[in-house]
């Protein structure tokens, strides 16, 4: 099984966006737009907590993108 590789830019940044707890907006291939804060993320899914305090686990092949909310 692959290690979780730290060293990538992009999940460096999900780190970040986790430790400061910066709220996001996931697209995905679905055409749904999830808004909340990132829980945790693994090698192959993140997890989102949104307004409501539910968790949404998020396969990562079903993002098309994510970026802070403005």
């Amino acid at each position: 099984m692959p290690e979780f590789d730290t060293t990538l830019p992009s999940i460096r940044q999900i780190q970040a966006l986790i430790k400061d707890k910066q709220e996001v907006e996931i697209k995905l291939v679905t055409d749904d737009l999830l808004v909340g804060k990132i829980f945790w993320q693994d090698l192959e899914c993140i997890c989102i907590l949104d307004h409501y305090d539910q968790k949404t686990i998020i396969w990562r092949q079903a993002i098309v993108f994510m970026k802070p909310k403005a």
